[in-house]
């Protein structure tokens, strides 16, 4: 299979340049290119590679990619179980999760004798500089002369997101070696709160053009849209009405927390979100207890989920709580729908049989958790995404689009949200969609540059 035009871009890109930041569309074949890339420079005697990314890519994509389109390269994975054994394996391609990074923290600078190249797949998991595995990657970076980066969501919510993947690049020569002095500069602080450190940074004016300069040299940037010929995506929303009892359950909710709310001197960011979680799940039909266990209130919301299922022929439904994933097996068990189940509680040896089940047609839908299904895989047999409920984490939201909506789609897909009228879920998707806009701005920019 022929490199992609776009591709062959970012190939010669790479083989300029040791480190390279590739902030293109999830879907536009970010992998191969680093496939292709690494196959040609262990060729020429190059050492080997260590792939960092989310659990559920090790295997369906990086494993895959490189036996599509390096067959004679061998890759070894490095799971939490078998870590010491995968490393003591002769290979080419050493792939290991994110938090694995705490673990390759702890090994002698001997260990690492055998890499030349580092590859960060999904970098914003590494965006949040204090953060344990954060901390890890930084230490072991020294290590490796060629580092890539691959993230097509790389600052959803602020510029200030960038700073510590672009650390592990660069060592800090294109946005410094400090981030508080970073944040000064691209940020202005609001007080939120009587104590001084109460503070709310928002970027500057103008923050995303000059981060987007600074860094061009090394950033690879393919809108999707531009580089794959591929039937259209519509993405809208389906109004769902609360139920009286739900409606009234939703009600007593909300004022109950906007008094708890009033009742604190400073609302917080993590008292915001408690509030505006236990205000959605009831939107969605369920109330939980002090000791994390549901009770439903409406099942509704799941007969249209399914309803939308029964009327394509393949799909992805994602949920974001324990009883939408309960309500949505027994509703499809009780319509006789063939279904598989990605989320963590599934070994990766299940995962891996539910995608190769839906592409060959054997499921009618897949149910998902976005954190354990957003990222890196290809579920192209399905004609729609749909969420049973919205997200107002913006990096799901995008890259659940492209589970489906990526290279080798033949046709036209959807995407659905189920959205309850009259209810925050309303406000969370106007949110999401406000925060898209600020996204693709500097995404642009980084294009443009």
């Amino acid at each position: 299979m022929e490199l992609f035009q776009h591709q062959e871009k970012s190939l010669q890109f790479l083989s300029r340049s040791p480190i390279g930041f590739d902030t293109s569309d999830p879907g536009t074949g970010k992998t191969r290119v680093i496939v292709e890339s690494f196959a040609n420079r262990r060729q020429r005697g190059g050492k080997c590679v260590l792939v960092v990314a989310p659990k559920s890519s090790l295997r369906p994509t990086w494993v895959t990619e490189f036996r599509k389109f390096a067959p004679s390269l061998r890759v070894s994975v490095a799971t939490a179980d078998v870590r010491e054994r995968a490393f003591e394996e002769s290979a080419d391609c050493y792939v290991i999760n994110h938090d694995g990074v705490k673990w390759l923290a702890k090994q002698p600078p001997s260990f690492f004798q055998r890499f030349d190249t580092l590859v960060v797949d999904e970098s914003g998991a590494f965006k949040h500089h204090t953060s344990q595995r954060s901390k890890a990657l930084s230490k072991i970076k020294r290590f490796f002369t060629y580092r890539y980066l691959l993230n097509g969501t790389p600052s959803p919510n602020s510029v200030t997101e960038l700073w510590h993947q672009l650390l592990i690049l660069d060592d800090g020569k294109r946005l410094g070696s400090s981030y508080y002095a970073f944040r000064q500069s691209v940020c202005v602080p609001k007080q939120v709160g009587p104590a001084a450190n109460m503070l709310k940074w928002s970027d500057r004016p103008g923050a995303a053009e000059a981060v987007a300069q600074r860094i061009d040299d090394i950033t690879i940037r393919h809108k999707f849209e531009d580089c794959i010929d591929i039937p259209p995506n519509h993405a809208y929303s389906v109004p769902y009405f609360l139920t009286p009892a739900q409606l009234q359950a939703y009600e007593e909710m909300r004022l109950a927390q906007v008094a708890l709310l009033n009742s604190v001197d400073l609302i917080t960011a993590v008292n915001a979100a408690v509030v505006t979680t236990k205000l959605l799940q009831i939107a969605s039909g369920a109330v939980y207890d002090e000791r994390g266990d549901y009770h439903i209130i409406d099942r509704e919301r799941y007969e249209l989920v399914m309803d939308l299922v029964e009327q394509r022929a393949h799909s992805v439904v994602f949920y974001l709580w324990k009883h939408q994933k309960d309500l949505l097996i027994e509703e499809a068990n009780k319509r006789g729908i063939t279904f598989g189940v990605i989320d963590g509680s599934v070994t990766d040896k299940q995962r891996n049989e539910t995608i190769s089940y839906f592409q060959k047609g054997l499921y009618r839908v897949i149910l998902a958790h976005p954190k354990s299904a957003a990222h890196s895989l290809t579920l192209t047999k399905g004609e729609a995404t749909i969420w049973a409920s919205p997200t107002y984490d913006l990096e799901w939201a995008l890259q659940g689009l492209r589970r489906i909506y990526r290279a080798g789609q033949t046709k036209k897909t959807e995407t659905i949200t189920i959205v309850a009228q009259g209810t925050i879920e309303e406000r969370v998707q106007a949110a999401l969609d406000a925060k898209n806009v600020n996204l693709i701005e500097l995404l642009s920019l980084m294009k443009a540059a």
